[in-house]
């Protein structure tokens, strides 16, 4: 652009704090021996110190300095930096009784040292504070925070008499003069320079902090000697001791190795200087001679004359000397020039005029004069000058901050409360300290509001303001008029307060300049604002006619004539922008907000500027246009000077690791307000130029005079012009919105959760996002942007450049603000392809702002508008707006692989397979959508994305796979199974369908499950449904039920029986329970009937695999004890089981259950017993006709039956009542034949009679279950019932003789004995079963003689026993006798046979 900026207007940047006000640590101090004086004695004063290294990138004071104000008897000092966050960096220090002489406050450096030196009325201070180079070592600052140099101010001992002295009655301090200076030896010793009561200067000693010593006051005097000396080069000399006239209104102090030069600047205008290691007055000057006298000026005291110094290595020592005189004033700027001799003179520099009233401050560099005024309205004026290049002697403007609008218009629509906050609230307007003032005032101090945050100051304010309106309306009704009336009477009280205290704490008090980088600071009563250079365009537009004016001759451009053209056009531009009243101004920032057409409201103010134009507005604009010799060109000039847009995408951030020194330059909040602050102060100017260069492009269309368009313009050029303007325009007004529009403070879990969306978007890991830290005030989002992600990408460009030497870097403050502004402004610019801006706001939450911002956006950019419809599905989702987001998410998709932030959001991950990069997008989102849990939205999108996919079978497999699980979810089975058909992937098809079976299983709906067709897919499902089935618990999980109905479902009963009979016997392995043998015998009956649906020769099933080993898919191996694989038996026997195997295990199965019902404590044995182990069972359990139905069945013995009875009624016959009661239970389970009988009868004769019963019943061979009771009776010593010995004589008397003999029952078997052997001679022989008794015609009949014999040896042998000598005689008599009747039967029988 244009060569010259440094001789260019600048702008004031004061970033109203909306933070709390700083609380500064309170030190109070009352010295000893002082007399308390009026507070007010002296004015308030300000000041700055800057740290020698501050420009240094290197130096751990980088863009730190110190600055005061003082009032009264207190200082606050607060250290500030521009890189990082300083805690602890506010003290305020009240010195009892002794105020502060305006200026009285000075640091200097030592190596290891910041030393404060405080001047009061009464006393000097010297506070030692541990410099902050030694606190850190500049490196290691990789913070956002860090301790400030006053950390530690509270453990100074303020007492210790060798930092502190009280200023001698004699010389005394003059009482007229406010002059002071300060410094410190190279020995280490604190000076202080004071104007004498007597006239001259007296100077203050303080000793070393360290070394011992004494206080010693020296005062400066011309000695008649150097009196001579002068005399001979200044004859204006005044001769004598130093009189009252000569008292120092200003004084400075230049120090050299081992001296200091002492300047001071007197009332009878004259500026000398002493050497205070000589005590010697060294030079002179009479000031006068530089400005125009007159008597009466010679005559005054100059109390109003100013001097300030400035050093510079090459070019030495200037002298900057305001010499005040009545409605004017001059700056004179000497250097000071030394001869051989040790002789001093001035060498006059320049002399500058002001016309301004009242000097506040003003400061000097070896260039430039910086001047502080207030004006007769009492308005602050700065102004700068380069004394050095600027002849003609124009002072260069600075733009101060306005005071906010004395007045707020609040129109009959609005609510006066909504107005009023909301342009009190307004960042950059009122400062959080004014408007808490204010509300103590108005709440008339009845609450202390402290520490107030920005929106609790906003709720206090409200409802202060309210109650004082409710107190105030005393009637019970008004109408809405009043209503509104008094409402904006209230807050218009509230807010001429606001105004009030706003307007005292922006009063500036002294200038700060840092000689180091150039800084220039305004140091006001409560806050600190930075003067920046303004940019060519506003400094034009800004610019006042009579400079704009002197701009015509500058070649602003390398082209004169253009140069000229473009302060024309700029003229023109003014004439609009003061003509526009605020209703005017309205129309274009409603069409702007209502996304309506700019150049439409460009028309209409046009039409209502012609209508309303009393003052002839219009003819000086056509005329200036007339001067314009090419306007078309002109405008284009302009356009192109505002317009920010780039070609391509800047640079994404470096990081800045490697450089730590790096990452925190320019990060405070500080210098992230002022930064953002110049952006939202050039977004505000810009907006006008834009709207008053619309409203001229429409009045040049409309006088459509060829002449004035140069020379036959054509009216395209003009249209093209007008369409280049509206988005230019809208550009600043979206900037200006964003750069005063606050940020949302954001709860953790909505920060979590953010985060866990970005993760999905792989977005977290970016340089750009890092969740939004709560800060103490409101920030701003512009100003949220260029904290979190801007400001790494600036310094980036600006620092990581190839060829940049850090160390050798310094930093200037002019050229950096700008190249910063600038740079930003880029990343801001709503048609430039980068997208962070808006990437940062989703990051941090920002979702209300984000909306508004691409809202705002949309209509006219049509760049990155994909992504703004990513963002706004994104917004639209954290509101619960899922379908709206789907809408935007669509539409984005059309953008994919036209974006630079929709490219980096499809970058495929690691190992990820590369489709199509819609794919990829559809693939995000679809993993987006699923996280936030809106299954019906990811089947819409998949869907979509299936068109997408038709050549791509992986991408199909996978979003119908997406489609399937969601469908699923919802519940849409039949859709569920749709999906899954149509899925290409074979092995993901299977994963769906065992999915689609579980799911369905659990939620039991398990016709769906069933009814489908599962086309190709039949022994899948078999598969899965049985692998289930094998693998989960029998008694939660009904797979194999549902397995019989799949295949009864298709007619396929052999299956349906084989499931059902699996079933059963894995219920009796597995679930030993009275319930699980009910449902074992329920399979064992419908596998029956299964099989009874079958054509007899296919009614036969498998029998299923013993035990629980099935071979499962990923089924680990099983071990054995010691670790070893087991051995897998490598053939199975099959076994074919028909019919009426299945009707047995049935019968098996009911006598279980009834057994287990019988008796619970036998279902952990019954469920899978044997028959054998069964009937064993149901003896025990006395259910005995059970027990011979199931041997019936499977063709087992009686045996154990008839010998559990018997042993059952042995322990009833020997037990008592108890055994007696408890039989009868299992005897009522018992069939027993119906018997009338006279008496009551026993558990014991009821047990005898089933047994009796049971033999006559069950026959055997060989009468062997008589044979096995009476072997069990006679084994527990029982004696033999009658009817049992009466029934087994019938059948087998001699088995009967053998059994006595066998138990030794000798007497029993001599009566049976005796008995046969009359029942074979044929007495009694019915009883026996004998049908012919011994006769010659009967059939032969026998005798067991073995046993009869055995018997006889028995009773031989025990002759001792006289009884069983009786027997024997008995015995053997019968036997004797039964022979000779079986000899004559048998010689009859024979006989008869001859």
């Amino acid at each position: 652009m244009a060569a010259g900026l440094a001789e260019r207007s600048c702008l004031e940047l004061s970033a109203a704090a909306r933070g709390p006000p700083r609380r500064p640590q309170e030190v109070v101090f009352s010295p000893p021996g002082t007399v308390p004086l009026p507070a007010g004695r002296y004015g308030d004063s300000a000041g700055g110190f800057c740290y020698q290294e501050s420009a240094q990138l290197t130096a751990a004071t980088r863009n730190r300095f110190v600055r005061w104000t003082t009032s009264g008897d207190t200082v606050e000092l607060m250290e500030e930096s521009l890189d990082v966050n300083l805690l602890n960096n506010a003290v305020r220090l009240r010195i009892q009784g002794c105020p502060f002489l305006p200026g009285g406050v000075h640091l200097c450096e030592v190596q290891s040292h910041l030393v404060i030196l405080l001047i009061t009325g009464q006393t000097v201070h010297r506070l030692l504070l541990p410099h902050p180079a030694r606190m850190y070592r500049s490196e290691l600052i990789t913070e956002s925070q860090m301790q400030s140099v006053f950390t530690d101010i509270g453990k100074i001992n303020f007492r210790d008499p060798s930092n502190y002295y009280v200023i001698p009655s004699v010389p005394g301090l003059a009482s007229n003069s406010v002059a002071s200076a300060a410094w410190l030896s190279s020995e280490g010793e604190a000076l202080f320079a004071l104007p004498s009561a007597s006239g001259g200067i007296f100077v203050l000693k303080l000793p070393p902090h360290d070394a011992p010593g004494t206080v010693s006051v020296v005062e400066l005097k011309q000695s008649s000697v150097m009196q001579r000396f002068l005399t001979g080069w200044m004859p204006t000399a005044i001769r004598g001791d130093c009189g009252p006239s000569d008292l120092p209104v200003s004084l400075s102090v230049h120090c050299l190795d081992h001296d200091a030069f002492l300047f001071a600047l007197c009332q009878d205008h004259k500026l000398r200087m002493w050497s205070y290691k000589d005590q010697m007055c060294l030079m002179v000057a009479d000031l006068l001679e530089f400005m125009p006298v007159s008597r009466d000026l010679r005559l005054a005291a100059g109390t109003g004359h100013r001097l300030r110094l400035a050093f510079s290595q090459s070019l030495g020592l200037y002298l900057g000397v305001y010499m005040h005189a009545p409605k004017r004033g001059q700056f004179c700027v000497f250097q000071l020039v030394s001869t051989e001799s040790n002789r001093y003179s001035l060498d006059h520099i320049s002399s500058l005029f002001s016309s301004q009233e009242t000097l506040v401050d003003f400061a000097l560099t070896s260039a430039e004069i910086w001047a502080l005024w207030h004006n007769e309205e009492n308005q602050t004026v700065v102004k700068y000058i380069n004394f050095e290049q600027n002849v003609a002697g124009q002072w260069n403007q600075v733009f101060v901050q306005p005071l906010p609008e004395e007045e707020v218009t609040v129109r009959h629509d609005q609510d006066p409360r909504e107005t009023y906050l909301e342009y009190l609230f307004m960042p950059g307007r009122f400062t959080n300290a004014a408007i808490q003032k204010a509300l103590q005032i108005f709440s008339q101090g009845t609450e202390r509001h402290m520490d107030l945050t920005w929106d609790e100051l906003k709720k206090e304010v409200t409802l202060a303001v309210e109650s004082e309106f409710q107190g105030s309306v005393t009637e019970y009704e008004c109408s809405l008029e009043e209503f509104w009336q008094l409402q904006v009477e209230f807050w218009s009280k509230f807010y001429a307060c606001c105004l009030q205290y706003q307007e005292a704490l922006s009063r500036p008090l002294a200038l700060h300049l840092n000689p180091y980088t150039n800084m220039v600071c305004l140091l006001k009563k409560g806050s600190l604002s930075f003067l920046v250079p303004c940019s060519l365009v506003d400094h034009l537009y800004l610019l006042s006619n009579e400079h704009l004016l002197t701009e015509d001759d500058a070649a602003i451009f390398d082209d004169l004539e253009m140069s000229r053209d473009v302060v024309c056009l700029v003229q023109c531009l003014r004439l609009i922008g003061e003509s526009i009243s605020m209703e005017m101004a309205f129309i274009m920032e409603m069409a702007c907000s209502r996304l309506q057409p700019p150049e439409k409201a460009a028309e209409q103010i046009l039409e209502d500027l012609i209508a309303n134009d009393t003052e002839n507005v219009m003819e000086d604009i056509h005329s200036k246009l007339q001067e314009i010799r090419n306007p078309i060109h002109a405008i284009g000039v302009l356009i192109r000077e505002m317009d920010y847009e780039t070609d391509a995408d800047m640079e994404r951030a470096h990081h800045l690791n490697m450089r730590m020194n790096l990452t925190q330059l320019y990060g405070s909040g500080t210098a992230v307000n002022v930064v953002c602050w110049g952006v939202c102060k050039i977004a505000t100017i810009r907006f006008l130029i834009c709207r008053d260069l619309l409203i001229l492009q429409q009045l040049l269309l409309r006088l459509g005079d060829p002449m004035v368009l140069g020379g036959g313009q054509l009216f395209q050029s003009q249209q093209d012009l007008l369409h280049r303007t509206s988005p230019l325009l809208l550009s600043y007004y979206l900037i200006r919105w964003a750069s005063q529009c606050l940020a949302s403070d954001v709860p953790v879990d909505t920060l979590e959760s953010n985060l866990q969306h970005l993760s999905v978007l792989e977005l977290a890991d970016t340089t750009t996002l890092t969740p939004y830290k709560l800060v103490s005030g409101p920030q701003t989002i512009v100003e949220l942007f260029f904290q979190e992600v801007a400001r790494k990408h600036i310094i980036s460009r600006l620092f990581l450049q190839p060829n940049t030497s850090l160390a050798e870097t310094s930093l200037n403050w002019p050229h950096l603000i700008t190249a910063i502004v600038a740079d930003f402004l880029p990343l801001l610019w709503p048609s430039n392809p980068g997208f962070l801006f808006p990437e940062c706001l989703m990051g941090s939450c920002q979702y209300t702002q984000l909306q508004e911002y691409i809202r705002l956006l949309q209509p006219w950019c049509h760049v990155n508008m994909g992504s703004c419809c990513f963002m706004m599905g994104r917004c639209y989702l954290v509101m619960g707006e899922g379908h709206k987001a789907l809408d935007c998410f669509c539409q984005a998709a059309s953008e994919v692989g036209r974006e630079e932030f929709l490219d980096r959001l499809i970058q495929p991950e690691e190992g990820e397979m590369v489709s199509t990069p819609r794919l990829q997008y559809y693939n995000k989102v679809l993993r987006l959508l699923d996280m936030v849990g809106l299954p019906e939205l990811v089947i819409q999108l998949a869907t979509l994305a299936i068109m997408e996919s038709a050549d791509d079978w992986r991408s199909q497999a996978t979003l119908r796979t997406c489609i399937f699980k969601h469908h699923l979810d919802l519940g849409h089975n039949s859709e569920a199974y749709v999906a899954l058909t149509q899925n290409p992937d074979p092995s993901r098809q299977l994963d769906c369908l065992r999915q689609l079976v579980v799911v369905l299983c659990e939620r039991s709906q398990l016709q769906d499950l069933v009814e489908f067709p599962y086309v190709n897919l039949h022994n899948e499902v078999v598969g899965i449904i049985e692998s289930h089935a094998r693998a989960v618990d029998l008694m939660t999980h009904n797979y194999y039920e549902l397995l019989y109905a799949f295949h009864i479902y298709r007619h396929n009963y052999r299956k349906a029986g084989t499931v059902m009979f699996e079933y059963g016997m894995r219920l009796g392995r597995e679930v030993r329970t009275l319930r699980g043998l009910q449902k074992q015998g329920n399979c064992f009956l419908a596998a029956i009937n299964c099989l009874r649906l079958i054509r007899p020769e296919y009614a036969w099933i498998v029998q299923p695999a013993s035990g629980a080993v099935y071979e499962r898919p990923g089924a680990s191996p099983k071990r054995s004890h010691d670790g070893e694989c087991t051995a897998v038996p490598t053939t199975r026997q099959i076994e074919i089981l028909e019919l009426e195997d299945l009707e047995k295990e049935c019968v098996l199965a009911r006598i279980r259950l009834t057994l287990v019902q019988h008796d619970l404590s036998t279902a952990a044995v019954a469920g899978n017993s044997t028959p054998e182990e069964t009937v064993a069972l149901l003896v025990r359990a006395g259910l005995f006709d059970t027990a011979i139905t199931l041997c019936q069945t499977f063709k087992l013995p009686l045996t154990p039956i008839f010998e559990g009875l018997t042993f059952k009624c042995i322990k009833l016959q020997l037990g008592g009542e108890a055994a007696q009661a408890e039989a009868w239970d299992w005897l009522a389970a018992n069939q027993l034949s119906a018997l009338v009988t006279t008496k009551e009868s026993s558990a014991t004769d009821e047990a005898w009679r089933l047994l009796s019963s049971y033999l006559e019943r069950y026959p055997s061979q060989n009468s062997l279950y008589h044979r096995c009771v009476i072997n069990k009776l006679l084994a527990h010593g029982i004696p033999l019932p009658n009817w049992l010995i009466n029934s087994y004589k019938k059948v087998d008397a001699a088995e009967l003789l053998r059994l006595y003999l066998n138990y030794d029952l000798l007497e029993e078997a001599v009566d049976l004995v005796l008995e046969y052997v009359d029942a074979v001679l044929g007495k009694g022989h019915r009883y026996f079963g004998i049908e012919f008794p011994l006769s010659a015609t009967a059939p032969m009949v026998w005798l067991p003689y073995t046993a009869i014999d055995q018997l006889l040896q028995a009773l031989r042998e025990s002759t001792t026993n006289h009884y069983n000598v009786v027997l024997y005689e008995k015995l053997h008599d019968k036997m004797e006798d039964y022979q000779q009747k079986v000899s004559v039967a048998t010689r009859d029988r024979l006989y008869r046979r001859n």
